[in-house]
C-alpha cells in the first residue's frame, strides 16, 4: 500500500470516528434533556423511595420494613435490625436526625410483637429532642410524648 493510500485511510477512520462520537454523545444528551422534570401517575408500587441533595446527599428515606436502612451516620450505614417501616430524616451531612416508623406483627404463638409508632425529631448528633410514640403488644401497652433535651448517643 502506498503512502498516499495509508494516509487517506487514516483520515477516513479518524474521520468515521469522530462522526460516530458525535452522534452517540449528542444522542444520549438529547435523550437525557428530554426527560421530563415531572412525572405524573396515579399509583405506584415501591419498596424504597430515596430522596437525594443534586450531589446525592440522602436527605430521606421512605421504605417498606425490609429495605430500611441500619443507622446512618455521615453518610455512613451501621446494621441494626429495624421491625418497622416508615420514614427516616437526614440532616445536611446524611446523617439520621429523626423519622416516622411504625409496625406490628405475630410471633408463632399468635402473640402480637413489635406493634406500634414513633414520630421522633432528633438533636444534631444526638438522641431525640421530641417523640410521640405508642406501643401496644405483648409486653407493653404504653404511649407517650417526649420533649426536652437528652443526653446525647456516641455518633
Amino acid at each position: 500500500m502506498n503512502l498516499l493510500a495509508q494516509r487517506l485511510l487514516l483520515f477516513y477512520s479518524g474521520a468515521l470516528t469522530a462522526i460516530l462520537a458525535f452522534v452517540i454523545f449528542s444522542g444520549a444528551t438529547a435523550s437525557a434533556s428530554k426527560l421530563p422534570s415531572k412525572a405524573r401517575f396515579d399509583e405506584i408500587d415501591v419498596q424504597r423511595i430515596n430522596v437525594r441533595e443534586p450531589d446525592g446527599t440522602l436527605r430521606l428515606v421512605i421504605s417498606n420494613h425490609r429495605r430500611l436502612p441500619g443507622i446512618v451516620v455521615r453518610g455512613k450505614e451501621k446494621p441494626f435490625d429495624r421491625p418497622q417501616a416508615g420514614l427516616i430524616f437526614y440532616n445536611d451531612e446524611a446523617s439520621e436526625i429523626g423519622g416516622l416508623i411504625f409496625g406490628g406483627r405475630k410471633d408463632a404463638q399468635g402473640h402480637v410483637r413489635d406493634s406500634g409508632g414513633t414520630l421522633s425529631f432528633d438533636r444534631y448528633e444526638g438522641n431525640q429532642v421530641v417523640q410521640l410514640w405508642g406501643v401496644d403488644d405483648q409486653e407493653d401497652q404504653l404511649a407517650g410524648a417526649v420533649g426536652g433535651p437528652r443526653p446525647a448517643s456516641p455518633p
